[in-house]
């Protein structure tokens, strides 16, 4: 059985893509890491890329040539100072020379030696391709492909244990939402203690800690980054950021220095509904700007769809619970961790694979039972908020404009939002023990869904919005 940590699924790392951006950079690190371990490292005197599928029809405006760059040069999307990322990429494309791994330095030529390759590979919509070179005579050639939510498995290996996290130590292996809501009854525990007792089962508590201080901090620094940065994205379609002047808006008079007392202050306010209708829509319009222009976002369960699960979780702690503090924080990803999960054994947190609603509305199911624990629902109740969260994303396609993550991306997270907590609310005034919809079912019909889906409205830009809306009007 496939059991994924919630770290698997709540990853850091730079956006504005998950499988596009950080997938690729991902692949490019294990690669390097596989020359080294066939001890061809210290022979590659030249490298070329090959992007196939969705990676290549949206490559460029996912920013996968950048990440790419990145990934060769040996930086990590973790720690990479975000300034720094155009200056390194702009000297690789000016000089045509590239620290490979961090350690040697090569010729490569971005223009010429990444290739966009329109073809599909048969394993998934997202393939890459590298190959390294001695001399002009080829070394080393090895295919990856990024699965979504910044997983990537390597072509070799697909069916091998190598590429899939195994953790036979879990306590409670869940395969099904349904075997989850059975542990609950069994241990009369919550969702979250669960899946608390499956990671001690990998790591500390204290490490189990800090790794969520580390996500919720990036969460939160990246919604405070977003609601004071005005501007223009970048990529030509000339978005102008919202989040700001919302906030200016919502928050004038309020005095901080850090994204920490920026928190406090917002908690002090009073909020009408329309006022938490803008609060929640800024708050995951911020997030998705940050990732839009490159920025250091948590993948939640995937980049494109990042703002939902911390905008959701600022609403509990600054409109439901004013004292909420780290322990309920913990709480919430615990339970969407552990829900995204499931969505991705049972079906795909890959756009390019399922549409948006493989992002969007799995990160809405997500932060819908994620919310439904914390305001005291039952295990049932958790599974029915997801369930109904997803019910009504069904079919949402993936059809960015100018393969950008922003137009309909960034807005979609707002709604995606708004969405997760009403689906809270009708659980929690539900009978959840007679469910009409199991959402194992609703896992199974968005797989069913994808599949029967055309391929020009999953990443790929050859429909909907993507087509329908010039690029040289907006």
């Amino acid at each position: 059985m496939e059991c994924i940590s919630i770290f698997d699924m709540l990853k850091i790392g730079i956006g504005p893509s998950s499988s596009h951006t950080l997938g690729p950079w991902r692949a490019a690190e294990r690669w390097i890491n596989h020359l080294k371990k066939e001890c061809n490292f210290t022979r590659v005197t030249s490298i070329k890329v090959d992007l196939y599928g969705s990676l290549s029809l949206t490559g460029k405006g996912h920013a996968s040539d950048l990440a790419i760059l990145l990934g060769l040069a040996g930086e990590d999307p973790e720690t990479i100072p975000t300034d720094e990322i155009i200056p390194i990429t702009n000297d690789i494309q000016t000089f045509k020379k590239i620290s490979f791994g961090g350690a040697q330095t090569i010729d490569f030529n971005p223009e010429a030696d990444i290739i966009f390759n329109r073809e599909f590979l048969p394993f998934h919509a997202n393939g890459i391709k590298f190959r390294a070179y001695e001399n002009g005579k080829e070394i080393s050639s090895d295919t990856y492909y990024s699965i979504g939510g910044g997983f990537v498995v390597r072509e070799e290996l697909i069916h091998a244990k190598a590429n899939i996290k195994i953790h036979k130590t879990f306590p409670y292996p869940v395969q099904l939402a349904k075997e989850l809501e059975l542990y609950c009854k069994q241990e009369n525990l919550k969702i979250s203690e669960i899946v608390l007792e499956n990671e001690r089962s990998l790591r500390s508590d204290q490490e189990i800690d800090h790794q969520i201080n580390r996500i919720w901090d990036t969460m939160l620094e990246c919604m405070y980054i977003g609601c004071h940065t005005s501007g223009t994205l970048p990529g030509g379609l000339n978005v102008r950021r919202r989040a700001f002047d919302i906030h200016e808006k919502l928050h004038v008079d309020f005095v901080y220095n850090s994204p920490a007392s920026w928190l406090q202050s917002i908690r002090k306010t009073e909020v009408k509904f329309r006022e938490i209708l803008k609060w929640v829509s800024c708050l995951a319009l911020s997030v998705n700007e940050v990732n839009a222009s490159l920025g250091r976002v948590v993948t939640a369960p995937t980049n494109g769809s990042a703002g939902v699960i911390p905008a959701v979780l600022m609403y509990y702690m600054v409109i439901e619970n004013h004292q909420a503090n780290f322990e309920h924080v913990k709480q919430f990803l615990l339970v969407a961790g552990e829900i995204g999960s499931i969505f991705k054994k049972g079906a795909t947190i890959s756009a390019a694979m399922g549409g948006c609603q493989a992002e969007i509305g799995v990160s809405s199911a997500m932060a819908a039972g994620a919310l439904t624990e914390l305001l005291g629902g039952s295990p049932e109740q958790v599974l029915m908020a997801s369930e109904i969260a997803m019910e009504h994303h069904l079919g949402l396609t993936c059809d960015p404009i100018g393969g950008l993550v922003q137009i309909p991306c960034i807005e979609r997270n707002a709604m995606g939002a708004i969405k997760a907590i009403h689906a809270a609310e009708l659980a929690l005034e539900s009978d959840a023990l007679n469910a009409k919809v199991p959402l194992d079912k609703v896992i199974e019909t968005m797989w069913e869904t994808a599949k029967d889906m055309n391929s020009k409205y999953k990443e790929t830009s050859e429909g909907g919005l993507a087509v329908s809306v010039n690029i040289s009007d907006c």
